[in-house]
This record gives structure tokens, C-alpha cells and sequence, in this order.
């Protein structure tokens, strides 16, 4: 058996669903437009250069969650798949999904995107394992409370995630033939020097230099 790993954000999806979930909620009037553009920018510049401080980033993107019902978020999200997630699945890449689960891969998605905007992408595509930073909510009421919960799945943190993933299936790294992990991230390099088959997707120029330096695969999905 083999182990299929994938990055969501600008990987399998043509876009950030992070970001497109903000600007979703811009155009609903849920969020103030300045201040969340002008956030995003700089947060996304942080990003860009390695020195996004994660915590920060998280405790700003996930304070809408808490400023709604589940049942309100719910229904909300249901129209963000329709107008602006799934037309940011490319054929391509849900055929790369494909050729992995026909082989019998074990397939997860592995992205520092909060399980609550990326659950149902997950479900869109058919992947049966999503390793997400976890929003935290009140275990009574299930309210999200702005924060986040563990450890988020960020950088070296993706590492530690699916290891805790696998440990609790009864795996580990050696259980697998080989590895497969599919980024577009310069973020997400220590991941991809962890599995034996690291790719690059659509990939930053920090990450397509390091790929071709070692002489990893570069594709499109695009």
C-alpha cells in the first residue's frame, strides 16, 4: 500500500480556499472589506516570504466562525462550494485523485485551512482523511469560539499532524511502499522531505528552484 498526501490550497484547488471563504463573506456583507483585504495582504506577503506567524493569522481568520450559528455557517458554506469552490477544481486534479484511490492508496488532504471551510472540499473530492487545522467550539452548544485547537497542521506541524494521524490507524511511515506528498508550497518543504515522493504542483519559485535542485517531479494541475 501506498500513502497519497495532498496539500488543498493553490494544489488540488486553483485557488486559496482560505481566502476565497473571506472574500465570500465580504460579498455578503459579513466582513468589513478594507479591513479584511488589508489583513489578508499582509498576511499573505508573510506567507509568501516563511514568516507568517500562524497563531495571529488564525486567531484573525477564525473569529467569523464565532460570530454565527452552526446552521447559519452551514447553509453559507453549501453556496461558497457552488460559486466558488467548485469551479476551482480542475479535471486535472480530480484525476490525480483518482489514479491514487484506483491504485488503493491511502489518500488525505493535509492543509493549515480550518476543517470547517475545508471538510466539505474534502468530501467534494471523495478523500476520506482530512488533516486541517481544528477551530475550536464549546463541546456543549458546538458555538466556535475564534480560536484554534492543537496543534495547527502549519510548516513542521503537517509532520507532526499525519504522524499522530497514522499512529492512531496503526501505521507509521514504514508502512507504506511509497509516499506521495503534492504541494505548490516552499511552506510546505518539510513535509515533502519527509515523504520518498515529493511534487511539486503549480509551485511557488522557492519551492519549483528547490524541486529542481533535487530533481523532484513539477506538474500542473492547472
Amino acid at each position: 500500500m501506498n500513502l497519497a498526501l495532498f496539500d488543498l490550497d493553490n494544489t488540488l484547488l486553483a485557488t486559496d480556499s482560505d481566502f476565497e471563504w473571506a472574500q465570500f463573506l465580504i460579498e455578503l456583507g459579513v466582513l468589513d472589506r478594507e479591513i479584511q483585504e488589508a489583513k489578508n495582504a499582509e498576511f499573505y506577503a508573510q506567507y509568501q516570504a516563511g514568516t507568517l506567524d500562524i497563531d495571529a493569522f488564525l486567531d484573525f481568520q477564525l473569529r467569523p466562525l464565532s460570530h454565527h450559528s452552526r446552521t447559519q455557517l452551514a447553509d453559507w458554506h453549501e453556496d461558497f462550494m457552488a460559486r466558488c469552490i467548485r469551479p476551482n477544481i480542475t479535471p486535472q486534479a480530480r484525476a490525480l485523485v483518482e489514479k491514487h484511490r484506483a491504485a488503493g492508496d491511502l489518500l488525505a488532504i493535509v492543509t493549515a485551512t480550518n476543517s470547517f471551510v475545508t471538510g466539505p472540499i474534502a468530501r467534494e473530492f471523495g478523500i476520506p482523511h482530512l488533516i486541517a487545522t481544528i477551530p475550536a467550539q464549546d463541546c456543549r452548544s458546538g458555538q466556535y469560539t475564534g480560536k484554534h485547537s492543537g496543534l495547527p497542521a502549519f510548516r513542521a506541524g503537517k509532520i507532526n499532524r499525519v504522524e499522530a494521524w497514522l499512529e492512531s490507524l496503526g501505521l507509521w511511515w514504514g508502512s507504506f511502499a511509497q509516499s506521495h506528498f503534492y504541494s505548490d508550497s516552499h511552506n510546505d518543504l518539510p513535509l515533502l522531505e519527509q515523504v520518498s515522493r515529493p511534487v511539486a504542483v503549480d509551485a511557488d519559485a522557492t519551492l519549483t528552484a528547490h524541486a529542481r535542485q533535487h530533481g523532484w517531479p513539477l506538474i500542473s494541475l492547472r
